[in-house]
């Protein structure tokens, strides 16, 4: 579990207290993505403070794929390298380092964003590409090593969808069903396996997001877009406007320590891969802010602890 604390100072930025929360922490861990070919680069910021990312190690392999946390562990799930994945490995925020095996996932998939969350025990990953799309759920005990256990179904198959979770319930905004991008946002209670059901909507259709949570509002940006919203997880309904990204972005991904959350890398009209970070104070509605700069890549998978 992460710790609250207070960083003082940092560069150019305002540093702020992170809180705790179980599914993250303040060490925030992009795995892997995609630049000219599949890349095995993890990178990482504090983000309490603001600044460009430093190398963290190498994932096991070059990959696309999904990450989720249990505060102190960040697992890495699926993707596509040359072929679909069932690989998971895992890190321990706490020392840089590269990534070890944990175990395989149920289908071997391409989550092509970050479709994993946590409540803080286990983690899942949700839909995906096959060579067809996927309604494949499953999860991890995320404290303990070994191969990932069927959880339910998605309401249908897609992939290119988000993920957020409390340490209640799991979301899975946006994606592509079949070919046709939906709006629909649909969640479960990561504590009882079963099926997803239906949440709400965003404001608009579209894949391709970054999303993560404080543990009451769930965030999701991007999909091709500067649109910013929410939803407040434990209640069932439509995403609210947020306020606005810097840039059109898709195809990044972004994670959380309880105040503030970051989103990075991706692309943007024109640019086949952005070394962009931006960030957001969670609790206060407006525009995102740059942070700094990662190694430039999509379909990033990220996860934060400490």
């Amino acid at each position: 579990m992460a710790f609250g604390y207070q960083v003082l100072g940092f560069g150019s930025g305002v540093a702020v207290a992170a809180v705790s929360i179980a599914w993250g922490g303040d060490r925030s861990v992009w795995n892997g993505g995609y630049v000219g070919g599949y890349s095995n680069i993890m990178d990482y910021v504090a983000i309490s403070t603001t600044g460009d990312a430093s190398d963290f190690g190498d994932s096991t392999l070059g990959r696309t794929g999904g990450g989720c946390s249990n505060g102190s562990r960040g697992v890495y799930g699926g993707g596509f390298s040359g072929g679909y994945s069932n690989v998971i490995d895992y890190i321990t925020f706490a020392t840089t380092g590269d990534a070890s095996d944990f175990g395989d996932l149920t289908v071997a998939r391409d989550l092509a964003t970050n479709c994993g969350m946590s409540d803080g025990t286990k983690g899942l990953f949700a839909g995906g590409h096959t060579g067809a799309y996927s309604d494949v759920i499953d999860y991890v005990n995320i404290a303990s090593l070994g191969d990932a256990s069927d959880f339910g179904n998605l309401i249908a198959a897609k992939e290119s969808a988000c993920c957020l979770a409390n340490a209640t319930r799991g979301l899975i905004p946006g994606g592509s069903e079949s070919g046709s991008q939906t709006a629909r946002i649909e969640y479960v209670t990561i504590a009882s396996l079963g099926n997803a059901a239906d949440f709400g909507d965003l404001s608009s259709v579209r894949q391709n997001m970054g999303a993560f949570s404080d543990g009451t509002k769930g965030v999701v940006s991007g999909g091709d877009v500067n649109i910013i919203e929410y939803v407040n997880i434990a209640s069932l309904g439509d995403a609210t406007d947020f306020g606005n990204l810097s840039f059109n972005a898709g195809l990044w991904s972004g994670s959380s320590n309880g105040t503030r959350g970051v989103w990075g890398g991706g692309n943007a009209p024109g640019i086949a891969a952005v070394d962009t970070i931006e960030y957001i104070t969670v609790a206060s509605l407006g525009d995102s802010i740059d942070f700094g700069d990662l190694t430039g890549r999509t379909k990033l998978a990220c996860a934060s602890g400490d």
